[in-house]
């Protein structure tokens, strides 16, 4: 059994009627629960949970700092191909776009690497678009214990891979993959991604389910909220977790959440989620999950991120370049897509700490496992 076998028991029509249908009475129930069950999720980001946000609000900040501290992640993202074989709608990396194409060669690394580490990060997330055979396995095994070398924690949001290639990274210093299935709507899905290895949802669906087989010891989902009806989606991530949890309980959790940005040749997207939609999500979650991660990205403004960090998220990207190479030499051609805070991570940590948080550039230390 996979989380497939469970996602094909739920309707996402019915799920939709159901969220819609909530009402105050069951959100309020649920604000009552000493721990939030999946139907109490659906109540908190239904249409009539609304209302309920600043308690909601309150709730998730009292659990955060209990779970974390007062403290707050950064990370920052490194970029090192925008090679694609997928044909995705909604994003600038797609194969049929005309930009210039470009893999970081080892000398290019090593000057990220320094660029990034002058900026005082000690926990990275590497990134490529879609590119089996040129950015695949054999450019894993080059890189990683170049990176891992210089940094505690090494993240990574690439292609889908087999589980034997998954234990043969972690066994190369990997902490952690970020894997979002973009949408948990198989028809919306088929809509968006036209060509490439992309195409097979079910493989895309069932790599977590190959990341906890593999040991990963940190699983990030979520969804690119905008090309669906994102308050199904958000019930679907919540599920795809609670799944997760139970089964690979070894493994921590993190979810992000992702929003259609411009982009070339993007499209808009059909169910806009607002900042307050996004707030209530964020702390729908945390009341869900006190123990999961929830990681914020530059893709959003500077005022929300301020005015949300206390609330719920444990992680925040600062001074993002979404170009290969865009740390060493600063520039906006070839970016996947435009971000929203472009303020410096020295800056966005000065922010951190006049909201009373400590910020963290870590997120382990290799002292504590021996790598």
């Amino acid at each position: 059994m996979s989380f497939y076998d469970l996602w094909r028991q739920q309707d996402w029509d019915h799920l939709a009627l159901t969220i819609n249908a909530m009402t105050d009475s069951q959100v309020q129930r649920a604000l009552a629960a000493p721990k939030l069950d999946w139907p109490g999720f659906l109540a908190l980001i239904s249409p009539a949970a609304a209302p309920y946000l600043e308690q909601m609000a309150r709730r998730s900040q009292r659990l955060t700092r209990q779970r974390f501290g007062n403290t707050m992640g950064l990370y920052v993202p490194l970029y090192l191909s925008n090679l694609c074989a997928n044909e995705c709608d909604y994003c600038g990396f797609a194969m049929s776009n005309r930009i210039k194409r470009h893999t970081l060669t080892e000398q290019e690394l090593d000057r990220e690497l320094d660029a990034i580490k002058a900026l005082g990060f000690d926990a990275i997330l590497l990134v490529t678009g879609e590119h089996e055979n040129k950015v695949g396995m054999d450019y894993f095994r080059q890189v990683l214990p170049r990176i891992k070398a210089r940094f505690s924690t090494v993240m990574m949001e690439v292609q889908p891979l087999e589980a034997g290639h998954y234990g043969e990274l972690r066994a190369l210093g990997l902490d952690a993959v970020m894997v979002y299935q973009e949408s948990y709507h198989r028809p919306t899905y088929g809509q968006h991604h036209l060509r490439g290895n992309k195409r097979d949802f079910r493989y895309r669906l069932e790599t977590p389910d190959r990341l906890g087989e593999a040991g990963i010891d940190k699983i990030g989902i979520g969804a690119l909220y905008g090309l669906a009806n994102w308050r199904v989606e958000a019930a679907m991530v919540a599920l795809h977790l609670d799944y997760l949890q139970r089964r690979y309980w070894r493994s921590r959790y993190s979810v992000s959440f992702p929003r259609l940005r411009p982009c070339t040749g993007g499209v808009e997207p059909v169910s806009p989620m607002g900042e307050r939609e996004l707030l209530q999500l964020i702390c729908a979650l945390r009341l869900f999950g006190p123990e999961l991660e929830l990681s914020l990205s530059t893709r959003e403004s500077e005022h929300f991120r301020d005015n949300a960090m206390t609330l719920g998220p444990t992680n925040m990207s600062a001074g993002s370049s979404t170009r290969p190479g865009g740390y060493a030499d600063p520039s906006e051609d070839l970016a996947q897509f435009s971000i929203d805070d472009v303020r410096s991570p020295d800056v966005v940590a000065q922010a951190v700490e006049r909201a009373g948080l400590t910020p963290v550039w870590k997120d382990w230390d290799r002292a504590l496992t021996g790598h």
